[in-house]
């Protein structure tokens, strides 16, 4: 994974996100997406579907369904990190009712103001949804039983700060329960330093063994991480030609090599781990 300056890579997810929650358009990890395989809206069933508003999916910006390995449990609390339209905490607030409750947190207002939107429409009172950035989460030590996200922690430009705070969060026995992009070859050196792949969900993302790393120094244990969906050539056209249209091209990149180039290189996956404790 290559080194850019957190600030900046914090801005620049911050705009993107929130051109694309004006637009109400799903298109995170976007670029990977496409109408014809749309694999993290693929993930949730029509008995989620059924109490979620009608829009609600459809400004989904996720690459999985975490809340399909948390094993939420009535009375639990939830925090969903980089919540953006609030999927992910309705359903996971469904699941811990009556007595538990879900947070969502996002550091761009036109996510926070969709996803209090969508709860409204749900008719979901036993969430919240929390301004602040997943590197300094405005949550109590040891508040939380179930850490979810979806397709977030990659966009970070200070992962270990994230999982630190994740571990300072959770309460012994805690669970971290997320799905995530993980790098399976190493991109060209020339793509890596390209805003718009690291926006997209690629260019920050973690080698699975560097996810296991991070996690254990964080302090978590029972690691596991199962490989969901590799993001072939029809799935990685859309950020290819973003990069393009963004004119972020390399110098002695055309189009087809960049392709060829992300071909194959990423994939979806689902990381669990525990906080070590009862």
């Amino acid at each position: 994974m290559a080194t850019k300056d957190a600030n900046e890579i914090r801005d620049a997810v911050r705009t993107r996100y929130a051109e694309a929650a004006r637009a109400r358009e799903s298109s995170c990890c976007g670029p990977v997406r496409t109408a014809e395989s749309d694999f993290g809206r693929s993930l949730y069933g029509e008995d989620d579907a059924k109490v979620l508003p009608e829009t609600a999916l459809a400004t989904s910006f996720g690459c999985g369904n975490p809340t399909l390995v948390a094993e939420l449990r009535p009375g639990e609390v939830v925090l969903d990190l980089g919540s953006g339209s609030g999927v992910d905490v309705l359903l996971s607030a469904r699941r811990v009712a009556p007595d538990g409750i879900a947070y969502g947190l996002d550091m761009t207002p036109e996510m926070l103001a969709l996803a209090r939107h969508n709860q409204a429409e749900a008719g979901v009172a036993n969430a919240e949804f929390l301004e602040g950035t997943i590197e300094d989460v405005p949550l109590p030590d040891e508040s939380v039983d179930v850490i979810i996200s979806n397709c977030v922690i990659n966009l970070s430009g200070d992962k270990p700060a994230v999982f630190r705070e994740a571990f300072r969060v959770l309460r012994p026995g805690g669970r971290l329960a997320i799905a995530d992009v993980v790098l399976r070859r190493e991109l060209a050196a020339p793509l890596q330093h390209v805003m718009s792949l690291w926006t997209g969900c690629l260019a920050g993302a973690l080698f699975e063994g560097d996810y296991r790393r991070e996690l254990e120094v964080a302090g978590f244990d029972e690691i596991g991480i199962e490989p969901a969906n590799v993001y072939d050539r029809a799935g990685i056209v859309r950020m290819a030609e973003e990069v393009s249209a963004s004119a972020e091209l390399p110098r002695g990149m055309d189009l087809d090599e960049v392709i060829s180039e992300l071909d194959g290189a990423a994939m979806s996956a689902f990381i669990r781990a525990r906080r070590p404790g009862r």
